[in-house]
């Protein structure tokens, strides 16, 4: 069957359908549980939380689903020298951001305080706990960390955007590789060049690092209904991970607002940009996101950026000026149709069993 694959296998789940692990505060506890006891793979992206909130969080997840699921976090979290901005860097962002500031009444924000990277203690947190699955992104891990995953039980995952990634990626012994095209939402998790070279589409990426990588890998990107999962299976995928779709549903921690424009028309056009937070990021296209194109060395290093939009943001929601608001979503948006995870999980499967059923019917009559 479809569902028998090297990633159900690793990862002891029923079926090779992972819901993407959402940073900033998009994921649930609920979400992971609804995916991962469905018979996928719930996932929880961690990067923004304290040693302690994720020790917290492993307790509730493990109260509410007994299966595995995958835990998050980012190699790289910050772009800033010593996690700093110069003076000139926030005069420049200042001079370019100031006017969206005065839009919504707000001051412009003094220079944000320097960011202290929080994932070597994040890291150490993942052995203790030893999550059935854990997932990385912008980088690679030493072999001496991947060493001691293997010896605790937990499978890695990293996430590649060019075939350069993934070759890198199995180079250090990973256990299964993401191919994220850029048709996905959220951050591009590029490491070896600058995300804006990263514009390989999925289908296009999986074939190139399976043509070329031995390391199971797992689509991502513009995959969100049955019919995507089977062509990513046909191609070579041991498995897909799907974001947007999940990230609409009502168990997501996403605004209301932000998912009822995943459910508009607003949805049939993306961007990607820096504005928001640093980092290039495929999300709903906005006012400032469009205004802002090709001004990108006047904007503050991730995630110093997201620090100093952060006010703008909250004003910007009260307010309602949607168009000065990043939602992230992906280019499949306009294909959703599911609320509730479950409903989504039980449409995917079926339709997937559908597509390799009419496949075989067809091959049968053939005969």
């Amino acid at each position: 069957m479809w569902y028998n694959t090297k990633a159900t296998e690793l990862l002891g789940i029923d079926y090779p359908i992972l819901q993407g692990p959402f940073g900033g505060g998009l994921s649930s506890v609920e979400l992971v549980a609804t995916v991962s006891n469905a018979g996928g793979l719930g996932g929880y992206g961690a990067y923004t939380m304290s040693p302690q909130e994720i020790y917290e969080l492993d307790k509730k997840i493990k109260a509410a689903t007994d299966r595995p699921y995958n835990l998050n976090l980012w190699v790289s979290d910050t772009d800033a020298p010593e996690g700093k901005v110069t003076d000139e860097q926030y005069r420049r962002a200042e001079e370019v951001f100031r006017p969206y500031f005065e839009e919504v009444g707000l001051a412009f924000p003094e220079k944000p305080a320097p960011f202290r990277s929080r994932f070597e203690n994040q890291l150490q947190v993942v052995l203790d706990i030893r999550p059935r699955v854990f997932s990385f992104m912008f980088g690679t891990l030493p072999a001496d960390i991947l060493e001691q995953c293997r010896r605790l039980g937990i499978k890695t995952v990293g996430a590649a955007t060019t075939l350069d990634e993934a070759i890198a990626l199995e180079s250090t012994g990973v256990d299964m590789i993401i191919a994220s095209g850029f048709e996905a939402g959220g951050h591009r998790p590029s490491f070896l060049a600058p995300a804006e070279a990263s514009t390989t589409g999925t289908f296009v990426l999986l074939q190139l690092i399976r043509e070329k990588v031995k390391t199971p890998v797992i689509a991502a990107g513009g995959i969100a209904n049955g019919r995507g999962i089977a062509a990513a299976l046909t191609l070579g995928a041991n498995a897909v991970q799907i974001g947007t779709a999940f990230l609409a549903c009502d168990e997501s921690n996403a605004l209301p607002v932000h998912k009822e424009m995943l459910f508009s028309p607003a949805a049939r056009y993306t961007m990607l940009s820096r504005a928001f937070t640093g980092r290039l990021g495929r999300g709903l296209t906005s006012r400032i996101g469009k205004d802002l194109t090709g001004r990108e060395a006047d904007m503050l290093p991730f995630p110093l950026q997201g620090t100093l939009m952060s006010s703008l943001r909250k004003a910007a929601l009260d307010q309602q000026k949607w168009d000065m608001v990043l939602f992230w979503g992906g280019q499949i948006a306009p294909l959703l149709k599911h609320r509730k995870a479950q409903a989504l999980m039980g449409s995917l499967i079926e339709e997937t069993n559908a597509h390799f059923g009419n496949l075989k019917g067809m091959v049968e009559h053939k005969k």
